[in-house]
């Protein structure tokens, strides 16, 4: 029977099963996630090499004018020492990993999920997964309040593969679309792309993309040649939020 019972764990069934439990389902690029991952062991005593959570995320590539859904890891902790486990014993392993500052925010169709894998030897490795929200820091909120109040709604966020010079830790950058629906932009501009740079809570880059709207036969033609986007990149931090919607107005005046 304990044979029997070893070929059936190599094949997935009577093995070890693993539940991981956070602590919420909601967080902020640099939280701290905490929580508790739970084994469950099988029908025969199994070691258990490793433990790793693997927090990943989607993002969309072109190629040949197709595009097509990558899965992109952002951070990946192991959370645990090789141990063995016996039939039926049941773990609880502890853990806590700071959520990284280029984790995207969870708006549109992005989408933020924790994987569980257990590393054993000669067996199937038993999965899990856990879908997180993750909400903007209060600089990044702070920027999208400033322009709600400018007259600005977001339209669409999508995280795209990052063109060669916006590569760094992560191979997406995700980029928030807003149309002006009212104020002063409203019938000046098409959209507004803005993409956040962030490494640490204090501090962030801005590059916004200015689309003007097209004016006449020489504004059809920019639009065309695509002559009609302006890229203006500046830094905010917590001093200068009390004239972040001053700040923003000044540059999208200036461009559109």
């Amino acid at each position: 029977m304990s044979l029997f019972n070893k070929f059936l764990a190599t094949i997935g069934i009577g093995s070890a099963k693993v539940d991981t439990r956070l602590e919420k389902d909601t967080y902020i690029p640099g939280e701290q996630m905490s929580g508790v991952v739970e084994i469950q062991g099988g029908a025969i005593e199994q070691a258990i090499d490793e433990i790793y959570l693997t927090l990943h995320t989607t993002y969309l590539k072109e190629h040949d004018d197709k595009k097509f859904t990558q899965v992109a890891t952002i951070e990946k902790v192991r959370i645990n020492e090789p141990f063995t486990i016996g039939p039926n014993e049941k773990k609880e392993i502890p853990f806590r990993f700071k959520l990284p500052y280029d984790t995207p925010l969870t708006y549109g169709k992005t989408k933020v999920w924790v994987a569980t894998g257990l590393d054993i030897k000669n067996a199937v490795d038993p999965k899990d997964e856990d879908y997180i929200k993750v909400q903007p820091n209060p600089l990044i909120h702070q920027a999208f309040l400033a322009l709600t109040d400018l007259g600005f709604k977001l339209r669409n966020a999508d995280c795209e593969a990052a063109p060669y010079r916006y590569q760094k830790r992560v191979p997406y950058i995700q980029e928030f679309e807003f149309v002006p629906y009212s104020g002063l932009f409203r019938g000046k501009l098409d959209e507004l792309e803005l993409v956040f740079f962030q490494s640490s809570e204090h501090e962030a880059e801005i590059l916004i993309e200015i689309d003007r709207r097209a004016r006449g036969l020489a504004g059809l033609l920019s639009e065309a040649l695509e002559l009609d986007e302006t890229k203006v990149r500046f830094t905010i931090n917590h001093s200068n939020l009390p004239f972040l919607k001053d700040q923003l107005k000044d540059i999208i005046s200036k461009y559109s």
